[in-house]
C-alpha cells in the first residue's frame, strides 16, 4: 500500500529518473572495475566459448563430407560422426602441415639473425654513416653501441623474467585450454540436432509467432553470411599465399614457406593485414638479400591491387553485397573496439547491418511514412469536424 501511495505522488517518477541516471553516473564512473569483474566472470566459460567458436567453424566442413563424401553410405547415425570426425582429423592436419613449415624456418630466421647481427649491425652504421641522412657520433664505436644494446637487451630480459615466465605459463594455460575446447567441439557437434532443439524451443518460448520467424530468418541470414565469408576468406588467403610462394620461387628467394603463411594468415585481416604481411616478410627478406626483400615488396603492392579490385569483389560482392566504404568503416570502428578479432569480423558485421539497413529499417520507414500519408489523406477528405 505504501508504494502504491508513493507511485501516485507527483514527484515520484521524478525521483525514479533521477536514481536511475545516479545509477547509470556510478555504473560509468567504475565501468573499468566492472568490465575487469565481467571479463574475470565470463573468463571460466573461455573454453567453452572457444568450443562453440569451433564447432561453427567446422560443421560446414563436417557438412560437406555428410552430404558429399557419405551421400549414399548406409551408416545411418555413425554418417555424421564419421563426417565430424574427418572434418576435425582435416582440420588438425592443415594446422600441423603449416605449424610445420613455419617453426622451423622461424627458428633459422631467428638463428640466422643472431649468427649475423654483429655484420647487419656494421652495415647498417655504414649505411648511416655514408647516406644522406649522415648522423655524427663523436668518439663513440658501433662495437661499442653494439655491446650497449646488448647490455640493454640482458637488462630487460633480467628484469622482467617474472613477466616472461608468466607469458609463459599462460602460453601453456591457452595451448591446454584450446585442446579442451576442440574436444568440447567435437561433442557440440556430435549433438547439433539437440543442442539446436533446444536453442529454439527457447526462442519460440521467449518470443511471439510472428517475431519468433523474424528472428529465424535473421539468424538464417547471419549464418549465411558469415559461413560465405569464412569460405571465401580462406580460399583468398589461399590464393594469395599461392601466389606468392610461385613468385618467390621463380626469383629463387629464400624462406618461402615462412612468408608466403605470413602473408596469407595476415591477409586474412582486411585492409591492415596485407600490409602488415608485407611488411614482416619484407624484414625476413632483407636479412638475407635486401635486394629481394625489395622486389618483395613491390610484387606485394601489385598482388594486393589485383587482390583488391579484381579477386576480393568476385568472391564477396555476390555472396555478401557491402560497399567498400562500410568495410573500411567497421574495420576502423571494430579495430578499435576489439584489435585483431574486430578487424576478422569488420566485413561480416558490415554485410549483416548493411542488410538490416536495407531489407529490415527503411521499409518498416517507408510503411510508416506511406500509413500516415494515408492517415492525413483520409483526415483532410472528411474536413474539419464541427464543434458541438
Amino acid at each position: 500500500m505504501i508504494f502504491k501511495n508513493l507511485s501516485k505522488k507527483k514527484w515520484y517518477t521524478g525521483a525514479v529518473i533521477a536514481c536511475i541516471g545516479v545509477a547509470f553516473y556510478v555504473l560509468l564512473s567504475n565501468i573499468r572495475p566492472v568490465l575487469s569483474a565481467i571479463g574475470s566472470f565470463l573468463g571460466n566459460f573461455k573454453a567453452v566459448f572457444l568450443a562453440f567458436i569451433f564447432a561453427y567453424i567446422l560443421n560446414p566442413l563436417a557438412r560437406f563430407f555428410y552430404y558429399r563424401l557419405f551421400a549414399k553410405s548406409k551408416l545411418g547415425k555413425t554418417r555424421w560422426a564419421l563426417s565430424v570426425g574427418l572434418a576435425v582429423l582435416t582440420a588438425l592436419v592443415a594446422v600441423t602441415f603449416l605449424l610445420g613449415m613455419l617453426i622451423p624456418q622461424l627458428a633459422r630466421s631467428i638463428l640466422l639473425f643472431s649468427e649475423n647481427f654483429d655484420g647487419y649491425a656494421s652495415s647498417l652504421g655504414g649505411l648511416i654513416e655514408s647516406g644522406p641522412l649522415q648522423l655524427v657520433v663523436d668518439d663513440v664505436h658501433l662495437q661499442t653501441l653494439t655491446e650497449n644494446a646488448m647490455g640493454s637487451v640482458a637488462g630487460f630480459v633480467s628484469e622482467n623474467a617474472g613477466r616472461i615466465l608468466n607469458a609463459v605459463a599462460n602460453s601453456g594455460k591457452g595451448i591446454v585450454t584450446t585442446v579442451i575446447a576442440l574436444i568440447l567441439a567435437v561433442y557440440i557437434l556430435l549433438e547439433k540436432n539437440q543442442v539446436m532443439g533446444g536453442f529454439w524451443r527457447l526462442i519460440r518460448a521467449l518470443l511471439r509467432e510472428n517475431t519468433n520467424e523474424a528472428f529465424l530468418d535473421f539468424v538464417l541470414r547471419c549464418d549465411t553470411i558469415l559461413v560465405s565469408y569464412l569460405g571465401q576468406t580462406l580460399l583468398d588467403s589461399l590464393i594469395i599465399a599461392g601466389a606468392n610462394a610461385v613468385f618467390m620461387l621463380v626469383c629463387g628467394m629464400q624462406y618461402v614457406g615462412l612468408v608466403s603463411v605470413v602473408v596469407g594468415v595476415t591477409n586474412l585481416v582486411p585492409n591492415f593485414g596485407p600490409i602488415i604481411g608485407a611488411v614482416i616478410g619484407g624484414f625476413v627478406l632483407l636479412l638475407v638479400k635486401p635486394a629481394h626483400a625489395l622486389i618483395f615488396l613491390i610484387f606485394c603492392v601489385a598482388l594486393q591491387f589485383v587482390d583488391g579490385y579484381i579477386l576480393k569483389p568476385k568472391l564477396f560482392s555476390s555472396s555478401l553485397g557491402v560497399s567498400g566504404l562500410l568495410i573500411l568503416i567497421a574495420t576502423i570502428v571494430l579495430g578499435n573496439m576489439f584489435g585483431v578479432w574486430g578487424m576478422l569480423l569488420a566485413i561480416p558485421a558490415a554485410a549483416i547491418l548493411s542488410f538490416l539497413y536495407r531489407d529490415y529499417f527503411l521499409p518498416r520507414q517507408e510503411l510508416r511514412r506511406q500509413q500516415g500519408e494515408k492517415h492525413e489523406a483520409v483526415g483532410s477528405a472528411a474536413g474539419p469536424t464541427a464543434l458541438p
